[in-house]
């Protein structure tokens, strides 16, 4: 399923904080920012995210969506 965003950035995971529920992932950016999401923990291990994994971040209203390829 293709994601519906425009905007599309490239990023690394750079550090995970998780509890039961929810996580918190961020990321450095190619341009000299970083940039970081709050989603469900189960969502975090359906993808696998680890620390230095390369994912794109979809920019959609107030969210940033991580998704790995």
């Amino acid at each position: 399923m293709k994601a519906g965003a425009r905007n599309k950035i490239v990023a690394k995971v750079t550090n995970m904080k998780s509890d039961e529920i929810m996580s918190l992932v961020e990321f450095d950016v190619t341009v000299p920012h970083k940039m970081a999401s709050v989603l469900t923990t189960d969502s975090v291990k359906e993808m696998d995210l680890k620390v230095g994994d390369t994912v794109s971040l979809l920019v959609k209203a107030i969210h940033v969506l991580p998704v790995k390829d």
